[in-house]
């Protein structure tokens, strides 16, 4: 079990789960009715459908994909509530159709500390793309 003892940790706790393909890793990181938004805007909510939406694309198009994730903020909302923003860079191999290839994307993630573990209650991943043509852009240009 994955345990964030502080906000800041959920980007890196983030990628280590995703980076090892494990979904039991994934499950710890989030509280039982938490939401999540894919970056195609796919909204589920609790735990079971987070962890439901993960399986198939982790057993098919990104078995072999890594993220990178960089903390840019983290905004404390109160004692146990913080707003975290991360960038998040899914390098996809060569399971994914359209082959080898990176997409960058800007994480929101609000966090609730609940007996003394910090886990994620809503998380929403944006793509980040060209708003005149909706083609990929990464951040750094590469």
């Amino acid at each position: 079990m994955t345990i964030m003892t502080r906000p800041e940790d959920a980007p890196l706790a983030f990628q280590a789960a995703w980076n090892r393909h494990d979904m039991e890793a994934l499950r710890t990181l989030f509280h039982d009715d938490a939401t999540f938004v894919n970056r195609f805007g796919r909204y589920v909510r609790g735990i079971d459908a987070i962890v439901e939406m993960h399986v198939p694309i982790h057993a098919t198009v990104y078995s072999d994909s890594t993220l990178d994730n960089a903390l840019i903020d983290v905004i404390p909302i109160g004692a146990d509530a913080a707003v975290v923003h991360f960038w998040s860079r899914l390098a996809a191999g060569a399971a994914h159709p359209a082959g080898p290839h990176a997409v960058d994307t800007l994480i929101l993630a609000v966090l609730t500390r609940q007996a003394g573990a910090w886990r994620i209650k809503a998380l929403e991943n944006v793509t980040l793309t060209n708003p005149r043509t909706g083609e990929p852009v990464l951040r750094d240009g590469v």
